[in-house]
């Protein structure tokens, strides 16, 4: 049996029920002017008994906001599937959105380029009311790019802008470099001399921070053999890292992930190399997860609330979208949790 499409309600529907011009309910459920508080009240409490909700063509093509946000994400999309902090982070982006009835537009890209395309794409067809920006780079061309279009939008992740004023664009970061200080200072207390840092792309920001941190403590501790291997954040290329380095002359007795997912597989290479976690190798992970706590031993890892960071970055962007001016603002600094994958080293 063939059934009939549910109809949505329409305009001509709340006026029929209440007793009004189409022209009336139009004035009444967009709040402008030509009608008494009561059919407006009337008109609101038989739309909500419709089930009446705004089109959101047609808010767009009136100029009243497409009630979604936008995040394009530059990564290969390979990883996404595997590293746990961007599921969090929407989660939380998720939790604020959905208060206010407003959606995410997604998608994934290439590269910054082609972030660029669809960010103007997106204005021009009026599809978001504002984005999430994602992985600041150096000489990144975003926020020029939002500063022309206008568009209200959170940038998450610290700027390499020299502190340039942005109209519409507000900030949500955390120090990287004291994180790192934080990781190095755990890992030369335990006596590690010999440290690698296998890092995420290269191209972006606080990869740039990190490596640069390690390098200038590394420096001031008089420390000669600290690296840092730069990969696409990727299982497969943070264990093909790991072989690189561990069949070097003079193999680390301390490896950084700037992940979950590569410290997750730079054990296991370890396992399958007969290396001793931690006896031969401590391995330190960036962002901690249900992974890190599940493996055995248990690794090391920076802890923070990243569902908390993602409804902060929603709850800015709402804040621009609602009228107040942009702001930075300072995350909690990621804190080391130590746990059995790191200690005192032995030679191999």
């Amino acid at each position: 049996m063939r059934r009939t499409p549910a109809r949505r309600p329409t305009m001509k529907d709340i006026a029929r029920r209440a007793g009004v011009s189409e022209s009336a309910v139009s004035f009444a459920l967009n709040g402008r002017p030509g009608v008494s508080e009561a059919t407006r009240a009337r008109v609101r409490r038989v739309a909500e008994e419709l089930g009446w909700r705004p089109s959101t063509a047609a808010r767009a093509l009136s100029g009243e906001g497409a009630a979604t946000v936008g995040l394009v994400l530059a990564r290969p999309a390979r990883t996404l599937g595997v590293e746990s902090f961007f599921l969090r982070l929407v989660s939380g982006v998720q939790e604020v959105l959905a208060a206010r009835h407003l959606g995410l537009l997604f998608q994934v890209v290439e590269d910054v380029d082609a972030e660029c395309v669809v960010h103007r794409r997106w204005w021009a067809e009026r599809r978001v009311d504002g984005l999430l920006v994602v992985d600041p780079r150096a000489d990144d061309p975003r926020p020029a790019l939002l500063d022309e279009l206008a568009l209200p939008a959170v940038v998450i992740g610290a700027f390499d802008d020299g502190g340039a004023v942005h109209g519409a664009i507000s900030n949500l970061w955390a120090d990287d470099t004291a994180a790192m200080t934080s990781i190095v200072d755990h890992l030369h207390g335990l006596g590690h001399r010999r440290i690698t840092h296998i890092a995420g792309l290269p191209e972006l920001a606080h990869t740039r921070r990190r490596i640069t941190c390690l390098r200038a403590e590394a420096e001031r501790r008089g420390l000669p053999d600290v690296t840092s291997v730069t990969t696409d954040y990727s299982d497969a290329q943070g264990a093909d890292a790991t072989r690189r380095v561990l069949a070097g002359a003079r193999p680390p007795s301390a490896i950084v992930y700037d992940n979950d997912v590569m410290a997750v597989a730079g054990l296991a290479v370890a396992a399958e190399r007969g290396v001793s976690v931690p006896g031969e190798l401590s391995i330190v992970a960036w962002d901690d997860s249900v992974l890190c706590r599940s493996t055995h031993p248990a690794l090391t890892a920076l802890t923070r609330d990243t569902v908390a960071f993602g409804r902060e970055a929603a709850g800015l962007l709402t804040s621009l979208l609602d009228g107040a001016p942009p702001r930075r603002v300072r995350a909690p600094t990621p804190r080391l949790m130590p746990r059995a994958s790191t200690g005192s080293p032995r030679q191999r």
